[in-house]
């Protein structure tokens, strides 16, 4: 939540003044709203997950590191895995799944993706954003591969090879391209901010002030999901084998959260 906190309040900036930002500026933006979306809608999930468990409930667990994914299939497979689960078992299926004619798979696909768009808002945006999507997903589960990375990322390895690298980097450029339509007010606002983003001001020096701090709270941030990727939770397995130091480490981070919690932002999903 501290990182979603501080990536809203730059987030925002950009995006409520995207004309007076070079094309540098924007992708910065959009790269922060990503962030924001993530962190925010994790944390909360995490508390809910937490709670549950104090009261002795089980939930599923709702993102599995998501912009870990070596495609866009493997993205869907870990972000929002509830809702994602439930249009799967009660949309997806029922209309014949991926086990019909390719028109019926292309049909069901696009179906699940505006239906996705929809239960956001009644906004062209998230109509676009769900289309978007739904293009991005059709190879994948055309060609039958929408299954082909069930696995971890580097399994067994510290780090990816330079093929994951790419594949990883080309499948979050992606998905953050996708939320610029997720995050404009409207769908002149996205046009606007998507021209100025590709054209030669992008190759320009980006112009944000107090900046950094949340750039080194965000790589801080997947470094430590990286390291913890292969469980269920980044911080599962700590490996911490003394009490003291164990504890120690839990009471730094509260210490960091108080130092950096200070921004004000609501909870980006209480207006769907």
């Amino acid at each position: 939540m501290v990182i979603a906190d501080n990536c809203a309040s730059i987030a925002n900036e950009i995006f409520n003044n995207s004309a007076a930002y070079s094309g540098s500026t924007l992708l910065l933006g959009a790269i922060f709203f990503t962030f924001q979306i993530y962190g925010d809608f994790s944390g909360y999930s995490d508390m809910a997950l937490g709670i549950g468990k104090l009261l002795g409930f089980k939930f599923l667990q709702n993102f599995r590191f998501p912009y870990f994914s070596r495609d866009i299939a493997e993205f869907w497979r870990r972000w929002h895995i509830s809702l994602n689960t439930w249009f799967r078992d009660y949309l997806y299926i029922p209309l014949g799944g991926s086990r019909g004619t390719k028109w019926q798979i292309v049909r069901n696909t696009f179906i699940i993706f505006l239906v996705s768009g929809f239960w956001h808002g009644a906004n062209w945006t998230f109509v676009c954003w769900g289309a978007y999507h739904a293009v991005l997903f059709l190879p994948v589960i055309l060609l039958g591969k929408n299954r082909k990375y069930a696995d971890t990322v580097a399994e067994g390895r510290l780090l990816p090879s330079l093929k994951e690298i790419f594949q990883m980097a080309l499948t979050f450029g992606l998905v953050v391209f996708g939320w610029i339509l997720f995050r404009a007010e409207n769908m002149s606002h996205a046009w606007e901010y998507i021209s100025e983003l590709f054209s030669s001001s992008l190759f320009t020096m980006p112009h944000i002030k107090n900046a950094k701090m949340t750039l080194a709270l965000i790589a801080v941030f997947m470094l430590l999901e990286w390291f913890g990727r292969h469980n269920q939770y980044a911080f599962e397995k700590i490996p911490i084998k003394n009490r003291a130091t164990r504890f120690a480490f839990y009471y730094a981070i509260i210490v960091l959260i108080i130092l950096f919690g200070e921004q004000q932002s609501s909870f980006i999903y209480f207006q769907f």
